[in-house]
């Protein structure tokens, strides 16, 4: 049975989503939805021309921020300085590379124009933010996501120079430990953040995590 949203501010039980995660469709971009969601666990992921989808993977993928892994040659880079470290500077220029840049092995991206206002909404509300490698006073790498509580939901990174989105986000996830956070959502798998320590937890633990720390 696929549930499909309507106007009002609810989500069905996050076990009844699919076997891939899939949870429901429909619905709005709106504050109130998106904040109701993140909340639960749910994020919003969909390609161009299709109907909004409401995901809740199990298991989910995520990075404990004491787990962090620097390779060696990363830490060199940092050491070298060969970028600069700026958070929440350019919020709207971050998301537009991250819909954007081409990535290898993809033929577009899930952020439409849609998606990008939305966040932009949260970013101007104080929940979207952005962390930022810059070099030569020109942004060429980050990441943003949704700071809620203790737990940081990241949605997407760009790169336009080799390890300039890896150099933003161990700088942010250094950040975010010191400020307390306890999780950081990465949502689905993939190698590039595996390398930095995410792991797969259950969907109950991830919920549990949740309750506790927004």
């Amino acid at each position: 049975m696929m549930y499909i949203l309507d106007s009002q501010m609810r989500f069905p039980p996050v076990t009844k989503a699919t076997a891939d995660g899939l949870l429901a469709i429909g619905g709005d971009l709106s504050v109130q939805r998106l904040l109701l969601a993140y909340r639960s666990g749910i994020f919003p992921w969909y390609n161009e021309g299709e109907v909004i989808q409401w995901w809740c993977p199990d298991p989910r993928f995520v990075l404990y921020p004491a787990e962090l892994k620097i390779s060696k040659s990363m830490r060199r880079i940092m050491q070298q300085q060969v970028f600069t470290f700026r958070f929440n500077t350019a919020f709207e220029s971050v998301i537009e590379n991250c819909r954007t840049v081409f990535r290898e092995g993809q033929s577009g991206t899930w952020i439409q124009k849609e998606v990008e206002e939305a966040y932009i909404q949260l970013h101007k509300l104080g929940y979207a933010v952005s962390a930022e490698a810059w070099r030569n006073d020109k942004l060429v790498g980050g990441l943003y996501g949704i700071r809620m509580g203790n737990i940081f939901f990241g949605e997407s990174m760009f790169s336009n120079e080799s390890n300039a989105s890896k150099f933003a986000f161990i700088n942010y996830v250094e950040q975010l430990q010191k400020e307390g956070v306890v999780l950081i959502d990465c949502q689905v798998y993939t190698a590039h953040l595996e390398s930095l320590g995410a792991r797969m937890i259950s969907r109950d633990l991830f919920s549990a995590i949740l309750q506790n720390g927004i």
